[in-house]
């Protein structure tokens, strides 16, 4: 990774993160999401612990830190991305990965309610213009359910909005507790590592109470998404993002949080036939400033964790 140049970390981070959010759709109707969610952080966290043994890293821990990892995995991993994987069943993907412009406000507010994190007028403008973004993106569907609900009983934009809506929130609780991590000294690839681990675990575990066959699909393009999201989606694009922030600091590598929802949106207009009207793109562009707002610098000042 070190060999890479700046512009070439930004864009594998990018292009990868951007285009997850339509791989997930391979896996999607060919076998339950909790199977594909499981089978996918498990192999990444296999592979990120594997790499720890071998540069030497400490794998391990308390009792509590463990606790404190799996915690961070349930939520940021597992649930998260089990409440993702329903939503891309209702709507598409794009929709979904613009719908995290949110999170940042939700993390945010929860810092400051957690650890007394102090969040400036800027921040809470970007996080609102965020959301009001979002709400718009979402309305145009809202309005084609409901019109599609009085002829054919179908609600599944509210549905893929209700998913959205939880894994974002889902997601805000384990970056908050993975930002409790860090100030407990838990290092960050092992922390990672262990988390995929227990997020696989625990959707294992919600496959079987389900009744779930734990049985992969014998179709090669649901495990070119599994192989894909597992390692060039999970394992590559954070050693390339840190690599980044490392170089130019956490505020300058945040654009990749503000380029990946418009690739995914892109993507979604190019291969799944979504054909956006004008409030779809200007909540884009509204979500995409609230980002822009929020990732300036002297975003979040005070004491504990970063909402970042």
């Amino acid at each position: 990774m070190h060999r890479l140049k700046n512009w070439q970390l930004l864009a594998v981070c990018v292009l990868t993160w951007g285009t997850t959010w339509y791989a997930i759709t391979f896996q999607i109707g060919i076998a339950p999401p909790e199977v594909g969610v499981a089978l996918r952080f498990g192999l990444a966290g296999a592979v990120v612990l594997a790499m720890c043994g071998l540069r030497g890293l400490p794998l391990r821990f308390t009792p509590r830190d463990h606790a404190r990892l799996a915690l961070q995995g349930g939520f940021m991993y597992g649930l998260s991305y089990l409440c993702v994987y329903h939503a891309e069943q209702h709507v598409v993907s794009g929709l979904v990965a613009v719908g995290f412009s949110a999170s940042p406000l939700v993390s945010g507010l929860g810092a400051r309610a957690l650890f007394g994190t102090r969040v400036t007028p800027r921040f809470l403008f970007g996080g609102l213009l965020g959301l009001v973004g979002v709400a718009l993106i979402f309305w145009p569907e809202f309005g084609k359910a409901a019109h599609a609900a009085g002829s054919a009983g179908n609600g599944n934009a509210a549905l893929g909005a209700l998913f959205t809506i939880a894994s974002v929130l889902l997601s805000s609780v384990g970056s908050l507790t993975a930002s409790r991590n860090r100030a407990h000294g838990l290092p960050f690839w092992p922390a990672l590592g262990f988390g995929m681990v227990y997020a696989a675990a625990l959707c294992a575990v919600v496959a079987l109470v389900l009744g779930q066959r734990f049985a992969p699909p014998a179709v090669a393009s649901w495990w070119a998404a599994l192989l894909y999201l597992s390692l060039a989606g999970s394992v590559l694009t954070f050693a390339c993002f840190l690599t980044l922030q490392e170089r130019i600091g956490p505020g300058p590598a945040g654009t990749v949080g503000v380029l990946t929802p418009l690739l995914a949106l892109l993507v979604s207009i190019g291969f799944e036939r979504f054909q956006p009207d004008a409030l779809t793109l200007v909540g884009a562009a509204l979500a995409v400033g609230g980002n822009v707002l929020i990732l300036r610098p002297g975003r979040l000042r005070g004491r504990g964790a970063s909402a970042a």
